[in-house]
């Protein structure tokens, strides 16, 4: 196993653990209710309301910018926890401050009357909320202890599954939600979630930790140095590849929808839920076997390989099925092949960290790895439907990345 300097999670941490399996995973499904329901079936009705058509461009612009974002505050966001010193923790001031603009932010987004003021506002919106993300992304190695990794990772994993299925679930029930209604919905489930997570399983106090007067240039170096770790550079480019490979068909899922698989309009948001809750359900199954069984075995990177070459075969499915049945086939594949990955992703970056007394930033510049995809995934995939054959070039290209994903597990050493 990869050594770990630094503080370094145990059992005898001095926190209660209990309040953590339920807080930790709702704190995680608000998060992903945010980014699935707002990124994935209110931004394109919104782009359609403004535009007045299934506007590639127009999408890929209000997709791309906040991604760019992200991918900077996430670990700014993460270090500057790092070295937080208060009474109430590192991470739960900036738990309840980003949320608290992230809810501002999104009543603005919910009033954008032009694609370049919902592009910017949602840009805001990602770029705050990554705090948020950093902040809870570093809870898991701030205090839960190596044997319970693996149970943890598939308890945080839980966050996409549940967070689509559910607004899948209200978008199917009501439509209308994807006109601006679940703006308001989704700030208030933020709120509580943030809420729970600070106040039910607070943070230990920082107050006396030390720390080390602040210089420019480490703290700029600080973004580099976990990359110097040959484990942790596989594990991002893993990371990256798994989710390049979904995000490429998520971003224009209903516009693919619509004019790869030929639904009508007015059924495509109920059908893109039906979908999405097929999908999801299949991953939560995946989460929920998988995450007890890596503890047991301890074999976090089989399980992750396996995910990564499984996701590129189920790609192929809407290639040779253009059809609704088709893409309810390929929902269930690639669900389950990303619910195995959800299961051990986190279980994995944690046992690569170079240093557990710098998670905040460490765990914020491996989760460039999630944001990274956003922002390439709607500029190329834009880019190959307009000049490099249609839809079709999604899939090729999202096997391409997942067999790429797979290879870079395999050359991580320090986890088996």
């Amino acid at each position: 196993m990869t050594q770990v300097q630094g503080a370094t999670p145990s059992a005898e941490a001095g926190y209660r653990l209990g309040p953590l399996y339920l807080t930790l995973p709702l704190a995680n499904i608000a998060l992903f209710m945010l980014w699935m329901g707002i990124g994935g079936f209110v931004l394109p009705v919104h782009v359609q309301r403004i535009t007045g058509e299934n506007s590639v461009a127009a999408l890929g612009l209000a997709n791309t910018i906040g991604p760019l974002m992200a991918t900077i505050a996430n670990p700014i966001f993460g270090q500057i926890s790092d070295r937080t010193r208060s009474r109430f923790g590192r991470r739960s001031p900036w738990i309840l401050a980003c949320v608290a603009v992230g809810i501002i932010a999104l009543a603005v987004q919910a009033s954008a009357s032009t694609v370049l003021m919902l592009g910017v506002s949602w840009a805001v919106v990602q770029m705050i909320m990554n705090g948020y993300q950093a902040a809870i992304t570093a809870i898991m190695p701030d205090r839960v202890p190596a044997n319970r990794y693996g149970t943890f990772s598939a308890l945080v994993g839980f966050g996409v599954p549940i967070g689509t299925v559910v607004m899948s679930s209200l978008f199917i029930a009501f439509p209308q939600l994807a006109a601006g209604g679940a703006y308001y919905l989704i700030m208030a489930v933020l709120a509580v979630a943030a809420l729970l997570i600070v106040f039910a399983s607070p943070d230990k106090s920082s107050a006396g930790l030390p720390r080390e007067p602040f210089d420019l240039g480490e703290f700029m170096a600080g973004f580099v140095r976990p990359m110097k770790s040959a484990d942790f550079r596989w594990a991002f480019i893993g990371r990256f590849g798994i989710m390049f490979g979904y995000m490429v068909i998520f971003t224009f899922n209903l516009f693919l929808l619509e004019d790869y698989i030929k639904i009508p309009r007015e059924e495509v948001i109920s059908k893109m839920g039906i979908l999405a809750l097929i999908g999801q359900v299949a991953t939560i199954v995946a989460v929920m076997v998988i995450g007890p069984i890596s503890d047991r075995v301890n074999r976090f990177k089989l399980f992750a390989l396996i995910s990564g070459l499984a996701a590129a075969v189920t790609l192929a499915v809407p290639l040779f099925m253009p059809t609704f049945n088709g893409m309810i086939i390929y929902n269930i594949l690639h669900g389950m092949a990303l619910g195995v990955f959800m299961a051990v992703d986190l279980a994995l970056i944690t046992k690569v960290l170079p240093n557990h007394a710098e998670a905040g930033k460490d765990m914020g510049v491996i989760n460039i790895a999630n944001a990274g995809p956003q922002i390439l995934a709607p500029s190329i995939a834009a880019f190959l439907v307009l000049n490099l054959g249609g839809y079709t070039t999604l899939f090729y290209v999202g096997i391409a990345v997942s067999l790429i994903a797979s290879f870079a597990v395999v050359k991580i050493k320090g986890v088996r």
